[in-house]
C-alpha cells in the first residue's frame, strides 16, 4: 500500500462549518493535499495545488447519477444534461452553444434593470433595521435571472425555493429529507422551464431562453432537456453565488477597520473601489467551498516541495476557500482588504469549467453594493448573522443591518 499523506477532517463538523479557516490552515501547514481515507477522496488546501486540480484536463466532471436512479431521476436529469458535469467533447458543445447564447449582450442589457430592481429593494426596507439577506441579497438575483431567461417575475419566489433545496444536495451527507425536496423542487423546476422552452420555440423573444432554444452551430443544437438543464444550473449558480458572495463578504466589510474608509467614499457618492472590493468580498470569505473531479489517468500534483499522484478513477476535491486564504499567494491572507490588488482567487474556478456567469455575477454585485454603500454610507450590523450551517455552499441564514448616520436620499 502506498504511503500518502492523510486527513481526518471532518466537514460536516459544527466547527469548521462555524469558521472552516482556522481548521483549514491546520491543514494547510501539514500537506497541500491529503487523502480522506473515510470520504475515499484528496483534498487540497493551498493555491497551487487547488489551481491545479481546476487547470488539469485529466481530472475532470464525471457525473454519476445519484442513488437510488429511480427516485431520483428528476434531480439526475438535471445535472446529467449541464455542461458543469460534463467534460469534452460534450462540454465543449454545450458550453459553445450556452456561451453563444449568454453572449449576445445579455450582461449589458441587464445593467439598467438590475439598478431599477436594486432601488425597488431598497425602498421598501426599514433603515433602522432590515434582514439585508431576506430583502434585497436573495431576492434580487432571482429577479434578475427570471428577467434574464424571460421566466415571469411572479414565478421569483419559487425559483428561489426551488434553487435552493436543489443545492442543498451538494452538502456532505445529505438527509433523507432533503433529498426529498430535492427531488420535488427538481420536477417542478424543469416542468416550468421545459413549458417555457416550448412556448420560447413557437414564438421567439428577447431572452437568454429564446436563445438557448434557437442555439444552432452546424447541425448541432441543445436538446430539450439540455436547454431545461442550462437555464437550471444557471439560475442555481447565479442565485446561490450572488447571495452567498454578497452576505458573507458584506458582513466581513462590516467587520473590518478598512469599513470605514469605503464608507467616506460612499458617502461622497464615489463608487470607484466597488469593483475591486467585490473581488475581496469573492476571496475572503467564499461562497463555494468545494468543487469536485475524478482522474481519468494518473495525475501527478504539487504537494509542498514534492508531488502526490492522484490515480486513474480517484476523486479529489478542490477546497476553494482554503486556496483564498493562502499566506503564499495572499499576503495578510486572514485579513479582509477591500483594495487588494492583483487578487489571484479562485471563487468562480478555473480552466475548462471556469464560471460562464463570473461577468453577470460581477456586474450584479458591483450594482448592488455600490447602490446599497452610496444610500446607506453609515451601514451597520445590528444583530449577530445567522448561519446557514453548510460548509460547500457557506452563506447566512439572515444578516440584519441598520442604515446608521447618513442615509442618502434616493
Amino acid at each position: 500500500m502506498r504511503s500518502v499523506p492523510t486527513t481526518s477532517l471532518d466537514l460536516t463538523a459544527p466547527d469548521l462549518v462555524a469558521n472552516p479557516y482556522p481548521l483549514l490552515a491546520a491543514e494547510r501547514e501539514q500537506h497541500a493535499v491529503a487523502w480522506h481515507p473515510g470520504r475515499e477522496t484528496w483534498l487540497t488546501f493551498d493555491h497551487a495545488a487547488t489551481s491545479a486540480v481546476l487547470r488539469n484536463r485529466r481530472l475532470g466532471r464525471i457525473w454519476r447519477d445519484r442513488e437510488p436512479t429511480d427516485y431520483l431521476e428528476p434531480f439526475n436529469l438535471l445535472h446529467r444534461n449541464q455542461m458543469m458535469e460534463n467534460e469534452p467533447p460534450d462540454h465543449t458543445r454545450l458550453r459553445r452553444l450556452v456561451a453563444g447564447a449568454f453572449a449576445r449582450g445579455h450582461v449589458e442589457r441587464l445593467r439598467p434593470r438590475v439598478q431599477e430592481l436594486a432601488a425597488e429593494l431598497l425602498g421598501e426596507v426599514d433603515p433602522d433595521g432590515f434582514d439585508v439577506i431576506g430583502a434585497y441579497a436573495e431576492p434580487l438575483p432571482v429577479l434578475v435571472i427570471a428577467e434574464l431567461l424571460g421566466a415571469p417575475t411572479s414565478l421569483a419566489p419559487e425559483l428561489r425555493d426551488w434553487s435552493q433545496a436543489i443545492v442543498r444536495m451538494y452538502e456532505p451527507s445529505p438527509s433523507a429529507e432533503v433529498v426529498e425536496a430535492a427531488v420535488r423542487a427538481a420536477e417542478a423546476f424543469a416542468g416550468t422551464v421545459r413549458e417555457l422552452a416550448r412556448d420560447r420555440a413557437e414564438r421567439p423573444a428577447d431572452d437568454l431562453l429564446s436563445d438557448l432554444v434557437a442555439a444552432r452551430e452546424g447541425d448541432q443544437r441543445l436538446s430539450e432537456d439540455e436547454v431545461v438543464a442550462s437555464a437550471v444550473l444557471l439560475l442555481n449558480a447565479g442565485h446561490e453565488a450572488s447571495v452567498n458572495v454578497f452576505g458573507n463578504g458584506l458582513v466581513a466589510l462590516l467587520r473590518s477597520p478598512a469599513a470605514a474608509d469605503v464608507r467616506r467614499a460612499a458617502a461622497t457618492g464615489d463608487v470607484s473601489v466597488v469593483p475591486t472590493l467585490v473581488e475581496e468580498m469573492l476571496r475572503f470569505d467564499s461562497a463555494l467551498h468545494l468543487f469536485e473531479r475524478t482522474a481519468t489517468a494518473d495525475v501527478e500534483l504539487p504537494s509542498g516541495d514534492g508531488t502526490v499522484v492522484v490515480r486513474e478513477g480517484e476523486r479529489i476535491a478542490a477546497l476553494l476557500g482554503a486556496a483564498n486564504r493562502d499566506p503564499a499567494v495572499f499576503a495578510d491572507a486572514d485579513t479582509f482588504v477591500p483594495t487588494r490588488d492583483p487578487n489571484a482567487h479562485v471563487a468562480f474556478g478555473a480552466g475548462l469549467h471556469f464560471c460562464l456567469g463570473a461577468p453577470l455575477a460581477r456586474m450584479e454585485l458591483t450594482e448592488s453594493l455600490g447602490l446599497l454603500l452610496t444610500r446607506m454610507p453609515g451601514l451597520e450590523l445590528a444583530a449577530e448573522p445567522v448561519s446557514r450551517g453548510t460548509f460547500v455552499l457557506r452563506g447566512y441564514e439572515s444578516v440584519t443591518v441598520a442604515a446608521g448616520a447618513g442615509v442618502a436620499a434616493p
